[in-house]
């Protein structure tokens, strides 16, 4: 996620307690859809569709976070 903003990601993950919350989260997630997916855990459409959509609002946090530090 954001290959271009890495060195960014690694210093607010040490820096900004929020940031880093946000970014374990959407990792966990992003874990958690896909053995979803996988048939590894079960989940309905439902839940991994309302998964993803709470992935997409943190990645858009994550980022709006980024472009407002990059400065």
């Amino acid at each position: 996620m954001f290959p271009e903003y890495r060195d960014q990601i690694s210093l607010l993950k040490t820096q900004d307690a929020h940031f880093a919350r946000l970014f374990d989260r959407h990792n966990q997630l992003d874990q958690e859809i896909h053995n979803m997916e996988a048939g590894i855990l079960h989940g309905t459409t439902m839940e991994i569709e309302r998964l993803k959509k709470e992935k997409l609002q943190l990645k858009d946090q994550l980022y709006a976070i980024l472009r407002n530090t990059q400065a």
